[in-house]
């Protein structure tokens, strides 16, 4: 098969000497894109154009450049119309991919019959596919909407995912995150209470971490905010200088990552919605316990004694970290059940398997 992703920065998290970063979405394009090419499959990641190589191969994985198709502003999206339609008619593939939220879903699917591909389309966040999109995101919402109905293929990532797809009436496959594969074992000595990691992003709400780190100056907590949002990315990061027990850092890479994560007694969550999250998988991987606002991916965290989860009320969040920093034992126990939901759920082969499967139907 002859896969193409079209995705805006998931050529970073191949480059073992990238150094910028972005978000779980194009982690999981390239853990995906990785596992493909190991089993013999052709696969492109075409990536928005951000100063990086125009052509070239990492871990069997052909990177193209596609102009700055992932800025969102117009003009830029219509010069990257041409780029994109040259790179399609060059790599003739099977399968167009597109995994998370984009207008160019739409555009995908009127054109695939000129170029001849079928469109996969992968769910990234819950809201993606509950009937909301069109109403909170505009034009470029309702052309999205229109292109996963018109999508050949689509991907839950979850139970409600899938849930979501069958009260919608759209038939799909369901696989679930890859995870990935450590490179160096874990490190047994926890030096943070509280981790945030994520996207400088209005969903994310980070200003409720930092409200957090506030209630508990005993506590020593680290923010890792990838700025997205600028104006939201610069009250977060003037704010956090003023928190004496805080580490803020802008970013951190995709390969050094996974250490921040091994620190940590708990990730603490804030988002107001999700997919199925790379941070809690990350932070199980490194025996981390999930405290969690509102998110709790198919009941995992219940399901696997691997944290908290306060149902969206900040104050009982509040209650459960303050429990939580004086009993040992809970982040251990916790976090051992965590790493049980990686080894139950996330096995990267039958997940792929799972992917491809769906698509040979």
């Amino acid at each position: 098969m002859n896969f193409f992703f079209l995705n805006s920065h998931a050529h970073r998290a191949l480059d073992p000497s990238e150094r910028r970063v972005s978000g779980g979405a194009e982690l999981q394009v390239a853990l995906l894109a990785k596992e493909l090419a190991k089993r013999g499959h052709t696969v492109t990641i075409a990536g928005g154009d951000s100063g990086q190589p125009g052509h070239r191969v990492i871990d069997g994985v052909t990177l193209r450049k596609a102009g700055k198709f992932h800025t969102g502003a117009l003009g830029e999206t219509l010069r990257s119309l041409p780029q994109v339609a040259r790179l399609l008619g060059e790599t003739k593939p099977d399968f167009v991919c597109v995994l998370g939220w984009t207008a160019w879903l739409d555009l995908l699917s009127r054109a695939r019959n000129f170029f001849g591909y079928k469109v996969v389309y992968i769910c990234g966040l819950d809201p993606e596919i509950d009937g909301s999109f069109g109403r909170t995101h505009g034009w470029k919402g309702k052309l999205f909407e229109r292109g996963v109905r018109n999508s050949d293929y689509r991907f839950a990532m979850s139970d409600y995912q899938s849930r979501l797809f069958r009260q919608s009436g759209l038939s799909h496959g369901l696989y679930r995150n890859l995870i990935r594969p450590r490179v160096a074992p874990r490190t047994k000595q926890k030096t943070v209470d509280f981790l945030w990691v994520a996207r400088c992003q209005r969903i994310k709400r980070p200003h409720l971490f930092l409200d957090l780190a506030e209630r508990f100056p005993e506590a020593k907590c680290e923010m890792i905010c990838p700025r997205e949002d600028l104006e939201l990315w610069q009250e977060v990061s003037d704010r956090a200088k003023g928190l004496a027990n805080l580490t803020f850092r802008e970013s951190v890479p995709y390969t050094e990552i996974q250490d921040r994560y091994d620190a940590a007694k708990f990730l603490v969550s804030t988002s107001e919605a999700e997919g199925f999250p790379n941070n809690m998988i990350q932070a199980a991987q490194g025996g981390a316990g999930i405290l969690s606002l509102e998110v709790d991916p198919d009941g995992f965290i219940g399901t696997f004694g691997a944290g908290f989860c306060a149902n969206g009320e900040f104050g009982r969040l509040v209650d459960e970290s303050s429990r939580r920093l004086s009993v040992e034992s809970d982040w251990q126990t916790e976090g051992r059940g965590a790493e049980r939901m990686v080894a139950e759920w996330l096995d990267n082969d039958a997940n792929t398997e799972a992917f491809l499967e769906y698509l040979r139907r």
